[in-house]
């Protein structure tokens, strides 16, 4: 689809800039650049905890930063914070994907986000996780209004950045910038599950910082 056929996006509640969750240069890419085909003021915040191991955490924060350098977007790089996520995960090792340890894993993010939001003067907070197909939209919509709602003034955007051809734009913008194609949600239980499932077809486990969108035979 082409770029002009992407819609104007104006803020909710007549909001003037916006702190967007980013979990990933692949899933923000589109969000950022319909972001500011709108001449919306925004900024990226980086909070993922959850993402595992840490050189895997690397790729994905390096190339994002990376992309919001390219667009002249403010990049707030927080905390890896990770043994909070891991003790938060606590009993929850082996429920399934969209499961109660997702929920967890998106309430906390979003807590940050929205804590970081109230302290720096954002009115709206959104996330570019709702993109991928692979995840749950109600889901991470019901826990970024839950977080926003710990905060006056606060006000989580559910826009749904998939319609009028939002995804198939993230593949064009991800092969276009030879984004690092990650296998997995991210982390451990994620990527212990995949291969599970990868070693039962036959096929090779993931190996971490290998596959980019636009490669041969991708």
């Amino acid at each position: 689809m082409a770029e002009s056929s992407r819609p104007m996006l104006q803020l909710p509640n007549q909001a003037h800039k916006l702190l967007l969750h980013s979990c990933c240069a692949p899933c923000s890419g589109e969000v950022m650049e319909a972001l500011s085909a709108s001449g919306i003021d925004y900024t990226i915040f980086f909070y993922n905890p959850n993402i595992h191991p840490q050189r895997e955490y690397q790729i994905r924060k390096e190339e994002n930063i990376r992309f919001a350098q390219k667009h002249r977007v403010p990049f707030v790089d927080a905390d890896y914070d990770s043994n909070n996520w891991f003790a938060r995960a606590k009993g929850m090792e082996h429920e399934p994907e969209r499961g109660i340890r997702c929920t967890m894993c998106f309430d906390m993010r979003f807590e940050r986000t929205a804590l970081y939001a109230f302290e720096q003067g954002f009115s709206v907070i959104s996330s570019s996780l709702g993109i991928s197909r692979w995840k749950n939209m109600q889901q991470i919509n019901d826990c970024g209004k839950r977080a926003a709602g710990h905060y006056p003034g606060i006000h989580y955007w559910d826009y749904n950045w998939r319609k009028q051809g939002g995804s198939s734009r993230m593949i064009e913008i991800s092969k276009r910038e030879h984004f690092y194609q990650q296998e997995y949600c991210g982390c451990i239980y994620s990527l212990r599950d995949s291969n599970r499932h990868r070693t039962s077809l036959g096929r090779d486990i993931i190996r971490i910082g290998t596959t980019y969108y636009g490669d041969e035979n991708k």
